[in-house]
């Protein structure tokens, strides 16, 4: 796997750009028309067109977000997931690359949108205890499990009680999964065991609806509760 220092997701980023740039006019001018963003990330698949991540879009993001709810989004690319959120009452986007935050502020110049360079793994200036959902899709995929576990260790103390917490992680038992080399080695198993000791209760796991990766949904145990795993089977 590439160091978190690498330039991969920035290259990742500068191809993107390079490749709608060729045609973007025409294209932009073609999804303004449709009611679409032409945005980094959309690439991979659009939420609102691709049934998986229509499903995704609709079952792990749209439920958790209202007005007064605070966001924090984790590697937000060019803002794919980050336009559905605008409705809520603080947004968070938090990133290792400046170029790729300041290519979302150019996007999305929200008021409620804060950007956060962070050093890896941690929440600049994100209060504590402020909280009500965190998001993460298309980055974690790329993350060692030792980068995934500081994450972990870091985000809790941002939470608040009820709070829920979406990861995609890169998903080795699946063939589509082993065959990306730029996925990290993890498997559902071991995202489990990461989640459960650092104290949280895992309400959900989705190991069906991505070919080449898992998505699992979890929180802050309830008071007088374990931690406990619900497996989702299908969509």
């Amino acid at each position: 796997m590439p160091k978190l220092d690498t330039e991969l997701h920035v290259k990742m980023f500068r191809a993107g750009k390079r490749r709608r740039s060729l045609t973007s006019r025409i294209r932009k001018a073609i999804k303004v028309l449709l009611g679409k963003d032409d945005v980094y990330g959309l690439e991979w698949g659009d939420p609102d067109v691709f049934p998986p991540l229509r499903h995704v879009r609709d079952h792990f993001v749209m439920p958790y977000l209202a007005p007064d709810k605070t966001v924090v989004e984790i590697g937000p690319g060019g803002g794919r997931w980050t336009r559905y959120m605008l409705c809520a009452k603080q947004i968070y986007a938090v990133d290792y690359h400046q170029e790729i935050l300041n290519e979302l502020k150019s996007n999305f110049d929200a008021a409620n949108i804060a950007c956060v360079k962070n050093h890896g793994d941690d929440f600049p200036n994100i209060p504590d205890g402020s909280v009500d959902f965190l998001f993460s899709f298309g980055t974690f995929v790329h993350l060692d499990v030792d980068l995934i576990d500081r994450y972990l260790r870091n985000m809790k103390p941002l939470l608040k009680p009820g709070s829920q917490v979406v990861i995609q992680y890169s998903d080795k038992t699946k063939p589509r999964g082993r065959s990306n080399e730029g996925f990290s080695e993890n498997d559902p198993d071991n995202m489990r065991k990461l989640v459960l000791s650092h104290g949280y209760s895992i309400h959900e796991e989705d190991l069906e609806t991505l070919a080449h990766s898992s998505i699992v949904r979890f929180g802050p145990p309830k008071v007088g509760t374990g931690p406990e795993a619900t497996a989702r089977a299908g969509k």
